[in-house]
């Protein structure tokens, strides 16, 4: 537990210094944005507002400095908006959370349906129509998709709003229902075949074949020795696709005009914001450690298998 805790911590830390010192690679200078342009800037100035904002400092003392201030929560203040960089994210992220929250459920209930259907069915015309399916919903990317579904089901039928996130449970839901089906498209897919091979593995272990021989119901073997037996990769591979959806949500968000932390990026990235994007990232970053580290710590409880042979490794 220690080398895991100490693991992660050096990860966090790498990943910090990664993402502070590539945004201020990027391309364009903050002092110039900060002191409202190259209209009439006078290299005193320009001198000034480095002072001002540490800008002339070296970039190990930047780090140092952004790093401590972000240990006390103090993300600093956004170039843009003018507020706390941290109250951005607070009024933001909520947005974000319950489109990943939905699209979350929507790939892991139907890619994992999916998936079981067709291993029980493998060889038929179900597991054919669900392997074509996902393999269609696997080569669309999200943003060409939301601009369809976009065009569908919110222009031409008007059964869905087009933009924001709506208020309320129930508004939320129908707010967030075609960005999180957009998201959820090419997950599904990735999610089904995963479940489809491990319930095709699961089925040629050795004591399935001695519960079918025992007499036990298709059913009751299906649930009892196969999916649980491959419950391990369905269960990492969905952690994996759930953390790696807060990238996703840049393009899904910028779509659909959702105000989240995805669209907040974009935004930053536009207008030199390097406060807020240092900070979108580093939650992006922070995330994806935590559910992976998550899924980690989960694997033992649903394989006890994995946990002995972590033990004699």
């Amino acid at each position: 537990m220690t080398r895991a805790l100490a693991g992660l911590l050096a990860t966090l830390l790498a990943a910090s210094f990664v993402i502070f010192a590539a945004v201020y690679a990027a391309p364009g200078d903050p002092a110039v944005f900060l002191a409202g342009g190259r209209d009439k800037l006078t290299p005193e100035r320009l001198a000034a507002v480095r002072e001002q904002y540490h800008l002339d400092e070296p970039l190990a003392v930047q780090y140092g400095r952004w790093l401590w201030d972000g240990l006390h929560l103090d993300l600093g203040r956004s170039f843009q908006y003018h507020d706390q960089v941290a109250d951005l994210l607070g009024g933001r992220f909520p947005t974000t959370l319950a489109l990943v929250g939905y699209a979350t459920v929507l790939f892991v209930v139907l890619g994992v349906g999916a998936g079981i259907l067709a291993a029980v069915r493998r060889g038929r015309w179900a597991d054919s129509a669900v392997v074509g399916a996902t393999t269609l919903a696997a080569s669309v990317p999200s943003f060409v998709g939301g601009i369809a579904l976009v065009a569908v089901f919110g222009v031409q039928l008007g059964w869905f709003p087009v933009t924001g996130g709506g208020e309320g449970i129930a508004g939320t839901i129908h707010h967030l229902t075609l960005p999180a089906v957009a998201m959820a498209l090419g997950a599904l897919a990735l999610v089904s075949r995963v479940t489809r091979q491990a319930m095709v593995d699961a089925s040629a272990a050795d004591h399935v074949e001695v519960a079918r021989a025992s007499g036990l119901s298709e059913r009751e073997i299906i649930r009892r020795h196969v999916l649980r037996n491959a419950l391990g990769p369905i269960v990492t591979m969905c952690g994996l696709v759930t953390a790696g959806m807060l990238a996703g949500t840049v393009a899904i968000e910028t779509v659909f005009g959702l105000s989240g932390i995805g669209s907040l990026l974009v935004g930053a990235i536009n207008s030199h914001d390097f406060p807020v994007a240092q900070a979108v990232l580093l939650l992006m970053v922070i995330c994806y450690i935590v559910v992976t580290t998550l899924v980690d710590l989960v694997q033992p409880l649903l394989d006890p298998r994995i946990k002995t042979a972590r033990s004699a490794a």
